[in-house]
């Protein structure tokens, strides 16, 4: 196998981790996703990895509460889902490196772009945590951010649907999949298959989008070798 893109992000959602759990870490489903990045590694790509926290905390789900206090938290538990994923890809032999936007020395490495960049030259794999370390922002455009700054060839949406369609296809039997979108229609058609401000930050960098089901963990290498899964978004 050849891996079509050099340098890929994974976007990994916290219900991914979850399993079949439905809330917290499903440590199987983890080292079930771990495999395909080993290959993936056995192949020649360089792969970084964002993580969300929705296994755990959702801050715009947090009621009354403060807004950035409960996106602080939302932080917090992406580091959760960022060790664990470290642990996964450590047992399948990689060598890895946990970056956090929000400094936490005991347990991850602070992000510094630079160092990022040389791990990946180096055949390490790289788990982000606390998204852009800002509030009011999600996961996807912490994927977005990290994707620029490492010059990835395309971020991979694993999701738990496999690609984007016209409505919610769990309520509507007829939805349609879409096989390739532009983000103007992403934006304009409000599809919601990603944050709409990560949406707009890919479309002026020109960095594409695959989202695809994770419930074959084996798509992660399908989509860095070229075949056709998801829908691709350009």
């Amino acid at each position: 196998m050849t891996p079509k893109y050099k340098r890929v992000l994974l976007k990994l959602s916290g219900e991914a981790l979850a399993g079949s759990l439905g809330h917290g870490i499903d440590f199987d489903t983890v080292v079930d996703i771990c495999r395909p990045v080993k290959t993936l590694h056995d192949i020649g790509a360089e792969v970084a990895i964002v993580v969300g926290g929705g296994n755990f905390w959702r801050g715009r789900s947090s009621g009354s509460m403060d807004r950035t206090r409960a996106d602080h938290m939302g932080m917090l538990a992406t580091v959760i889902n960022a060790l664990g994923v470290a642990d996964g890809l450590e047992q399948m032999g990689l060598d890895v490196r946990v970056q956090t936007a929000i400094a936490m020395q005991e347990v991850a490495e602070p992000y510094i772009r630079n160092r990022a960049v040389r791990h990946l030259e180096k055949g390490r794999v790289i788990v982000f945590g606390c998204g852009t370390g800002n509030p009011f922002f999600s996961t996807d455009t912490g994927a977005a951010l990290r994707a620029a700054e490492i010059e990835a060839d395309i971020i991979l949406k694993a999701t738990m649907v496999d690609g984007v369609y016209d409505s919610d296809p769990k309520k509507n039997p007829n939805a349609k999949r879409y096989d390739e979108l532009t983000f103007m229609e992403v934006l304009n058609q409000n599809l919601g298959v990603m944050d709409m401000t990560a949406a707009s930050f890919c479309k002026d960098r020109g960095i594409p989008w695959l989202v695809f089901s994770i419930e074959d963990s084996e798509n992660i290498v399908r989509a860095v070798t070229g075949e056709a899964v998801g829908t691709l978004v350009k």
